[in-house]
């Protein structure tokens, strides 16, 4: 369906008589109500007061015409209390830029316990010793240090200035190196046999 002239000029003569939107489209054919009233807004018809009667619609002779409103006082504003002065703003002295160190030290634990890690027994020995191993190589590298291609996985209390991420090159599609993807992903039932 497109806007022809004709059916443009058809839709303008019917909503100027206060047709709906509704009985527009049903004239129309093949458009929706929606379709109708979005040609109107882009159309910049005017919106109708008469909602549904016809435009050219005279009033009834014994109506009587209405009496025209009182305007309204305007509200009563309550005065402002005086302003009492201002201090004048306190100047902080410069303060010395933070470092990562200095930062770690401020660091307050939020009391949440930390996400479940594997603990020794739930680790076989020979993946254990592997990663004792990867760790003593490790890039040993902070947050703001990884990237895509690094190992992320955390070493030490995040709350220390000892704390630090493994760093070696990632499995591929894996967030971890070698070593640390062995702890990381293991089947739950070789983990339940190991803590008995």
């Amino acid at each position: 369906m497109s806007w022809t002239d004709e059916r443009v000029e058809l839709l303008k003569k019917m909503w100027g008589e206060g047709q709906s939107a509704s009985q527009i489209a049903k004239e129309l054919g093949g458009v929706t109500r929606n379709a109708v009233i979005g040609k109107v807004h882009r159309l910049g018809l005017s919106n109708r007061a008469t909602g549904g009667a016809k435009a050219d619609a005279k009033p009834k002779a014994d109506a009587k015409p209405k009496a025209a409103a009182k305007p309204k006082a305007p509200p009563k504003v309550k005065a402002a209390p005086k302003a009492e002065p201002k201090p004048e703003p306190k100047t902080e002295p410069a303060v010395a830029p933070r470092t990562a160190t200095s930062l770690r030290k401020q660091i307050i634990p939020a009391g949440q316990p930390l996400p479940p890690q594997p603990s020794a027994n739930e680790i076989s020995p020979e993946a254990l010793a592997k990663v004792n191993e990867v760790e003593k190589t490790a890039k040993k590298l902070s947050l703001m240090e990884l990237t895509e291609r690094t190992c992320k996985w955390p070493v030490g209390d995040p709350a220390t200035d000892e704390f630090w991420f493994c760093g070696l090159p990632v499995q591929a599609g894996k967030p971890y190196c070698e070593a640390h993807v062995g702890v990381a992903f293991q089947p739950m039932s070789a983990r339940r046999d190991r803590k008995r």
